[in-house]
């Protein structure tokens, strides 16, 4: 009996079956842009092999003005479908099936040759879109159904329409993006016209027995968006016109609401797939933030969707569906939505992976097999970099013991996971525990090694993590003054009045840590609504809140300071960094970059302006927090080395930078993957 009996059913689709309900989302990796096409058949074999139902790519262009960035993937020639003829048949070697998604980014391509409805700016690209008169969009039209003929002749089974998140076929659906008067704008019937004719001309292209998919934006999250029962007629359309199944987007690229990232709570759209559950006969997918087989579970037997859509749980583990069905759930690496290695680099232009799996992505560079000769690996440091060392190196056949001087493992995601909007590195930390018992780890908790206790080891690893850096600040030792270690590991008193001095990313944690009091907004699916401007699309186009965001009270007042002359903030993640800073905001704390802190007093922080140290003024505070950065703790490290042993120096003790769990946790896997 499975603990997941509506995750495990099978779907029957009349000309097809698929084993699960579960869809590998698309995700663009940039591997197809490697042109190494073995590379690409093991990233989706493995996902296929791991027993997803069906796994959708990234978005291939249906032609060059339609591609996301010049040069991008598609099936242009007859070299490219026999390239992804390698990976089709990799997947199907594997058990598995796959759709090709065919993404025509218009106004969102970053090129100037895009096209669009309308020539509208996206506020995300600098290039103005050329509007298509009646020959251009029939070529669009053309192209598309000719892009899905030649996959089904590059052996995929399916296609997906990406119909949402404000790409091309969205932009002709609302009047935000679509201002014409002629057959394709005006009424929705006119705007509604060309997703309709797409998915027709595709499925005279490809023939019944083939999976067409319709990615729908079933919440725009922007001014002027769909209401739901345009949603609704689309939707229906759509099934007329020989979809086999619609698929949920949420949000579009320039939406000012969070939608996939950590601090959105787990399944926060599906009640917006559930509206239209009932008015077509054909499955649903939902999609965003479901992470876990327990989550997923709840989803389809609420009735929220016919299958549930999840991409990168799927980065962080390849064999999350095979280990729900074999009852090892707790072994599943959980994705914890920080977007640090996928997103961040699919929009720096560096190829996906993974922080909690570096393999994604890079399955051919980074092979973890059973060692030629084993050895004893002691590793000091149970954070991310420590762990994953030891993980891969058990893996392997090696005898490791972990050490470390604290009383639990996962280092300063500890700390991480008190935060509000990352409770996700619960689970985390959960999994390191789970997976150091079940990989036969010898753990010696709260011991701190020492040279002489290192004796004996064939390999030594020091992963010993960061110190807090010195600020230097004149009257840094007053009973005011608390470090972040203080404040979000030990739980230190902390007044009404803050000051936090650097505004890294552990200083935006330590403010969003103080501004909050009670239940986190991340686990209350209503506050964080609210609080953000989520409506209902029933009630207002595109589904923003009439009344817009109504922002919580914070529980104290802060001022979060910078040395750096710049915006306050700059420097997080792609991706992540701007809700962070609104969250701040709209929680009212002070932002001051290019201060010098001149000195610490009993009522606050003496400060000045610039080069000149000018205009000091003190900043009423009843606590300063340092926040001021890390250094590496090394002096294992060096005392080892000085009595003439070799060592291995990973994560903070190597680099300290911003805890920074991505570079330590690849460190650790590449490295003990070498030895």
């Amino acid at each position: 009996m499975t603990a997941y009996p509506h995750l495990l059913a099978p779907l029957d689709l009349g000309f097809t079956t698929l084993k699960n309900r579960v869809l590998m989302g698309s995700m663009h990796t940039g591997l197809e842009e490697t042109k190494d096409w073995d590379r690409v058949a093991m990233f989706y074999g493995e996902r296929a092999a791991g027993d997803v139902a069906l796994i959708v790519t990234g978005g291939m262009a249906p032609n060059r003005e339609g591609g996301v960035f010049p040069g991008a993937a598609g099936l242009f020639t007859p070299e490219d479908i026999a390239n992804h003829r390698i990976v089709t048949d990799r997947v199907h070697e594997n058990g598995g099936k796959i759709a090709m998604q065919i993404l025509h980014a218009g106004r969102y391509a970053y090129g100037p040759e895009c096209v669009s409805a309308s020539p509208v700016k996206s506020p995300i690209s600098p290039f103005p879109p050329r509007e298509l008169d009646e020959d251009g969009i029939e070529k669009q039209i053309a192209d598309i159904a000719t892009a899905a003929a030649r996959a089904k002749q590059a052996g995929y089974d399916g296609v997906e329409v990406m119909g949402s998140e404000g790409y091309f076929l969205n932009q002709f659906l609302v009047t935000h993006t679509n201002k014409r008067t002629d057959r394709w704008g005006g009424s929705y019937e006119n705007r509604m016209r060309l997703p309709v004719e797409v998915v027709r001309r595709v499925r005279a292209a490809v023939g019944p027995e083939f999976i067409v998919i319709y990615r729908l934006s079933m919440i725009d999250l922007v001014p002027n968006g769909s209401t739901w029962d345009e949603v609704v007629m689309l939707a229906k359309a759509v099934e007329q016109a020989g979809a086999t199944i619609i698929n949920t987007g949420i949000g579009w690229h320039e939406a000012r609401i969070p939608t996939i990232a950590t601090s959105v709570p787990r399944r926060a759209f599906t009640w917006v797939t559930k509206k239209l559950m009932g008015e077509v006969s054909i499955p649903v997918i939902t999609s965003n933030r479901i992470n876990t087989p327990e989550v997923a579970e709840e989803v389809l037997s609420e009735g929220c969707s016919d299958m549930v859509s999840m991409a990168r749980p799927f980065l962080a583990d390849p064999d999350f569906v095979k280990k729900a069905a074999e009852g090892r759930g707790a072994e599943i690496a959980p994705c914890i939505a920080c977007n640090q290695a996928c997103l961040d680099h699919t929009f720096s232009g560096k190829l996906t992976s993974c922080l909690v799996n570096p393999r994604a992505c890079h399955e051919k560079e980074i092979v973890v097999a059973t060692a030629a000769q084993t050895k004893t690996i002691a590793v000091v440091g149970a954070g991310p970099a420590g762990v994953m060392a030891a993980l891969t190196a058990a893996e392997r056949g090696h005898a490791v013991t972990l050490f470390d001087k604290a009383g639990t493992v996962g280092g300063q995601m500890n700390m991480a996971k008190q935060v509000p909007g990352k409770e996700e590195f619960h689970g985390l930390v959960a999994w390191f525990e789970t997976m150091i018992d079940r990989a036969g780890i010898t753990l010696r908790l709260e011991e701190v090694a020492t040279v002489d206790g290192l004796t004996g080891f064939d390999e030594i690893i020091i992963a010993t993590g960061v110190q807090p850096r010195d600020p230097e600040i004149s009257g840094q030792d007053g009973s005011n003054v608390l470090s972040y270690i203080d404040v979000l590991r030990d739980g230190a008193e902390v007044g009404k009045k803050v000051a936090i001095v650097g505004a890294g990313g552990i200083g935006f944690d330590v403010a969003q840590f103080l501004a909050h009091a009670g239940e986190s907004p991340t686990e209350n699916l209503d506050e964080w609504r609210e609080i953000w401007g989520v409506g209902d699309p029933s009630r207002t186009p595109g589904g923003l809140a009439a009344n817009g965001p109504q922002p919580e009270l914070a529980a104290r007042q802060i001022t979060l300071l910078q040395r750096k002359a710049e915006k306050v903030g700059k420097r997080l993640g792609k991706t992540t960094g701007w809700i962070h800073r609104a969250e701040l905001k709209m929680l009212g704390v002070e932002m001051r970059g290019g201060v010098n802190y001149e000195a610490i007093e009993a009522g606050g922080i003496l400060v000045s302006s610039g080069e000149a140290h000018a205009a000091p003024t003190v900043i009423e505070a009843d606590t300063i927090v340092l926040c001021a950065g890390q250094v590496p703790d090394r002096g294992l490290a060096d005392a080892l080395e000085a009595a003439g042993r070799t060592v291995h120096v990973i994560g903070g003790a190597d680099v300290a930078a911003e805890l920074d769990a991505k570079r330590a946790i690849n460190q650790g896997v590449r490295l003990a993957a070498s030895l």
